[in-house]
């Protein structure tokens, strides 16, 4: 695929088709991997810690925000922004509009090792009287330059090809992602209920970045993804890539009082829920 120029903004309540949003996000992703992939060819070091010692910030994380930040705000001045980095000063959205979501290194600790596993993620969400949605998504890997991209109602796309979910499977020949929590406390929790669920499927993979996780779910590579802890930028693209292939998502509260997010193809979808509330992973009261 050839890159794409930066689209001018189409008529419409929004100002953008979602094809439109998709190309700009995809543009914009790529430069951000382009800046992501050179600063992992030097030295890299934590910049900052957040919500523990162990959940790292990197120089390059707060640079590839920026940059992606300054690209989007250039184009489409009027929109919204929402950026792992920078969320306590979002640029705030009109009451009907876009809201970019964006997370500039998705899997930070693997980026901080020089391990496989990081994303750039870019999203657009739509607002329609009162109603939000996203409508494109755009999640890069910048080691291997592999690109997952999708339109609401367009399908997903890795490199141009178009994805699918793998075929029905009983649930214990189910393949499933997770990560854990920064929170130590959640992450014993998380633990206790995965030694319930283990012994139910075929086995477990944590590659670190929740948004590849949900690509390969997206393109039959893994059956499901449980997670407690996510944010909407950790997902918000790549739900959206998942959705498009034929898998469903879901946001409940998690047994920590996080967001825990469960997705699965759809067909093999409200199984998987029942077993992951079976095991311990939901009905959390609010973290402390």
């Amino acid at each position: 695929m050839s890159p794409p120029s930066a689209p001018s903004a189409p008529s419409g309540p929004s100002g953008a088709s979602p094809e439109a949003l998709r190309d700009l996000a995809l543009a914009v992703a790529r430069e951000g991997a382009a800046l992501v992939r050179e600063r992992r060819s030097g030295a890299v070091e934590v910049a900052a810690t957040k919500t523990s010692d162990i959940d790292v910030v990197t120089e390059a994380d707060r640079a590839c925000e920026a940059l992606v930040r300054e690209r989007i705000l250039a184009a489409r001045p009027e929109d919204g922004f929402l950026g792992e980095e920078s969320a306590d000063d979002e640029h705030a959205v009109p009451a009907d509009g876009v809201r970019w979501i964006v997370d500039p290194i998705d899997g930070t600790v693997n980026f901080l090792y020089d391990l496989d596993g990081y994303s750039v993620c870019v999203a657009a969400e739509v607002t329609v009287d009162g109603t939000s949605e996203v409508v494109a998504g755009v999640v890069v890997d910048p080691a291997t330059g592999t690109e997952y991209e999708a339109v609401l109602g367009g399908g997903a796309r890795r490199d141009g090809v178009p994805l699918a979910v793998r075929g029905p499977a009983p649930l214990a020949e189910r393949l499933l992602c997770t990560g854990f929590s920064y929170d130590r406390r959640i992450r014993v929790l998380q633990a206790e209920a995965w030694v319930r669920l283990l012994p139910h499927v075929r086995d477990i993979r944590r590659r670190g970045s929740a948004a590849l996780d949900l690509c390969l779910v997206a393109e039959g590579r893994a059956d499901g993804y449980v997670e407690e802890g996510v944010h909407l930028w950790d997902h918000a693209a790549a739900g959206l890539v998942a959705r498009e292939a034929g898998a469903s998502t879901r946001v409940l509260p998690g047994v920590g009082g996080l967001d825990l997010l469960v997705c699965a193809p759809s067909h093999g979808f409200e199984e998987l829920l029942d077993a992951v509330e079976w095991a311990g992973f939901t009905g959390g009261t609010a973290a402390e």
